[in-house]
This record gives structure tokens, sequence and C-alpha cells, in this order.
């Protein structure tokens, strides 16, 4: 016997190192796989963002949990607040991005905020949005694009290290250099084939949220859920076509002597409230009762539920259904909801649309001379940076949430800064509207004396 068994006992058998969701075997049969995740966006992008739009569009369900999506990522709209040290050059900052809002879109249809939610909701349906940003006289112009426009069939390795990848050009050090935009004019009617244009990253916004580490296109959020939502479909005209069938309530009249009744090609007799139908010799009357399925409101929310994990939502917003719900319940449902959209929030709408729309409004501004900063290329990030505060959720009840805003106030756990930007208001604004109005009350209140 060896030292080790020695001291060890009797050695055990040889073992099989491995996961069980690595196996094989009957478990493991017919269970998919996933390579590396450019390869499978790529192949799978255009189907998924079709099939998605496409639901979007036509199932409730989905319609009603993208509208839901996209109004909890932007609200009414995510308004950027300067951080400049000084006080006044923040307030005319903040003053000169606002005033651009009303005119950032390209097309003249809406205005930032409007802009933002065409944004969010590309994002959530086709998985990335796509923006251009182009200088004018008066300022930066955004135009959302459809994402299919980035060219996805533009794929080529460069010299020096670079490469493009669906459409997305890198440098050598994995930086997004430039975009491949399919020209065209969004009233085009005809089909026609125009190559793609090179345009710098400094000039497109590409806004997603990235499943893996370097990923270069968006996946859209719908992807769980297309098949079920597909077969979810399906089942609901299933039921609601036999529902349909078992209302038409008919009745056979049959002949138990085998023979033809002689009223066989009369008019068939109707039903009719309070009818007594004479039947002839030998006839009987057989009832349809089409077979319904049983539980099968238990088995719609399963599935409902199913879409709605799929889509990170809670039950609510994807169904409606607010039975049996309570202020506890709904806050429990909506903490980690809340917590998914924040976190969007911060870590791709700020840093991939939010930031470098705030950095090319104000920039536009100091070059042209509409602001004054005459630091600026001493200290530029004291212009270009911002603090982007979330619009407020709404509160299922607005009288705790004020009580809660007060004590954090009061304990020094946030500003009154804060607290505004997230009601939609400047503070500065906000003051200013008071100060007149109290001193519009004062006068109003002399007057009223001085006449007593």
């Amino acid at each position: 016997m060896g030292v080790l068994a020695r001291i060890f006992g009797k050695a055990e058998p040889a073992r099989t190192r491995r996961f069980d969701g690595a196996a094989g075997g009957r478990r493991g049969l017919g269970m998919g796989t996933f390579g590396r995740i450019n390869p499978e966006t790529a192949a799978a992008g255009p189907a998924l963002r079709s099939r998605a739009s496409y639901l979007a569009l036509n199932n409730p369900w989905l319609s009603q949990a993208v509208a839901n999506w996209t109004g909890a990522l932007v609200g009414p709209g995510i308004m950027p607040a300067s951080k400049h040290p000084d006080a006044a050059t923040r307030k005319a900052l903040n003053a000169y991005f606002q005033g651009w809002t009303g005119r950032a879109d390209a097309e003249g249809r809406t205005d930032f905020a409007g802009l933002q939610v065409a944004i969010a909701d590309s994002m959530v349906k086709a998985g990335e949005a796509v923006a251009l940003i182009s200088e004018t006289a008066d300022g930066p112009r955004l135009r959302v694009l459809p994402p299919e426009l980035l060219d996805e069939s533009k794929t080529v390795e460069l010299s020096d290290g670079r490469a493009i990848f669906s459409g997305v050009e890198l440098d050598a050090s994995g930086r997004r250099a430039a975009y491949w935009i399919i020209p065209e004019r969004p009233g085009k009617v005809w089909q026609t084939y125009a190559p793609s244009v090179r345009i710098d990253s400094e000039s497109v916004l590409h806004v997603f949220k990235p499943l893996a580490p370097g990923q270069l296109r968006g996946v859209s959020w719908l992807a769980p859920v297309i098949l079920p939502a597909g077969e979810f479909d399906k089942l609901c005209d299933a039921l609601l076509k036999g529902a349909q069938v078992a209302a038409m309530h008919a009745g056979f009249i049959t002949n138990l002597n085998g023979g033809t009744s002689e009223d066989a090609y009369a008019e068939t007799p109707s039903l009719e409230p309070g009818a007594l139908v004479k039947l002839a010799y030998g006839e009987d009357v057989k009832f349809n009762s089409p077979g319904q399925s049983q539980q099968v409101g238990e088995f719609l929310k399963l599935n409902l539920r199913q879409l709605a994990a799929g889509l990170g939502l809670p039950d609510h917003m994807l169904s409606g259904d607010l039975t049996g719900a309570n202020y506890s319940s709904l806050r429990a449902g909506l903490l980690p909801f809340r917590q998914r959209v924040e976190q969007v929030q911060y870590t791709v709408l700020v840093p991939q649309c939010l930031a470098p729309v705030w950095r090319a409004v104000i920039l536009h501004g100091v070059l042209s001379g509409d602001l004054d900063a005459p630091d600026f290329e001493a200290n530029p990030e004291a212009y270009l940076s911002a603090d982007f505060i979330m619009p407020a959720f709404m509160q299922v009840d607005q009288m705790k949430a004020v009580q809660a805003d007060v004590a954090e106030l009061a304990a020094g756990l946030t500003s009154r800064r804060k607290l505004v930007a997230a009601r939609g208001w400047s503070l500065d604004d906000l003051e200013s509207e008071i100060s007149a109005e109290r001193g519009t009350v004062a006068k109003d209140t002399d007057s009223e004396n001085g006449a007593n």
C-alpha cells in the first residue's frame, strides 16, 4: 500500500468532473447553445428586430409593455443641470440648453423630450437607437434613424488593426471611429440601392444596452418573449374561437325510426323564447355541447407572468391587472423594476445619448459666442459637465412620497436642486417664480391694507 493510501485510507474510484448543464444525454438533448455575442447578433438581429416590431404593433400585451418601458426610462424627458461651480454661469448654461431643446429636432416635429421618447422606444423594440447630430448655424440638430439604416452588411477587415463589423468601424484600440449609414430619404417609397456612407462617430448617437462585453450592435429587449408571445397569441385566438363556437347553441332533430321525416325538407324550426315545437312521431332533439378547457384563467395568468418576467416588468405593467393589489404589494413589485430603470438610465442613456448632446450644444454655444465663457480653454470640463436628474417616479401614495422627500432633505441626504430637478424643474427658475408670486401677493396685501 502506498504512502497516500496509508494516510488517507482506501482510494476512491475516479469521478467525472462536469457541470450538469453542459452534460449530454436525455436531459440535454436538443438544448440550444449560444456562441460569441457579435456573430450571434449579426445573424439573428434583423429577424429579431422585425418580429419584435410586429409584436409590439399587433400584440396588445407587448404594445403596453413597450410603452411602459419607454415611459419609465424617459418619462416627460430627462433634462441636464450644469455642474459649473459659478452660480451665474450655471444658470446661463442651463438657460441656453433649455432654449435649444425646442429646436432640437431636425425634422421640426417635436422637442428634445420627444426625441428621447423615440430613442427609448427604438432601444426597447429594436434593441438599439441611432441618431445623427448635424451642425447648423442655430446649433446642433438631432435626427433619429431606423436602426436598419446602420449597414449590417458592412463587415470588413481594414489595415492597421482597424475593422468594420455590421456597419460599426473600430480603430486599432477597439474604439468606435465611425458608422456606415445607408442614405435614405424619410419619405422614399420605392426600394433603391445606395452604398453606405461613412460618418464620424462624433456625429452619431448609437444607444443600446449591451448583453456582453465587446458587443457592437443591440438586440431587441423582446427577444426572450418573441416565441412565447407568438404562441400566446395563438392560444388566445383558439380560446376565443372556442367561445364563439360554444355560444352558437344549436339543436339537431333526429329520426329514431331510421327513415326520413315527411317534414325533413320543410323550413328548419328555430328556438324562440316560450316557443313550443311539435316534433313528428319518432323524432328526437340533441343539442351540441362543445368541450371547454378547464382552469383557463389561471393558465393565461401564468403565461402573462412568464411574458412579464422575460421583459423585466412587474405583472401589472404588462397585463394591466391590479386584482388583489395593495400599496405594499405594488411597492414590492415596483422597487426592483425601478432599480433596473435607473441602471439603464445612468449606464446607457446618460453616457451614450444625454451627455454627448449636452457637450455638443454647450460647445456650439461657446464657439459661436452665444455663451460667455472666458475661461473655457483653461477649464473646459467645468462647462461640458452636467448632472442628469431623472424624472421622479409617480408614487402610489403622493403624501408619503413628499414626507419622505422632506425627511431626506432635513437629514442632509439630498438637496433641493436634485428634488426640484426630479420634478422636471430648474431650481433657479422655480425660485424666481416663487419670488415673483410672493412679491405679487405682498403688493396685493399692501394695497388691501391701504384701502382699509
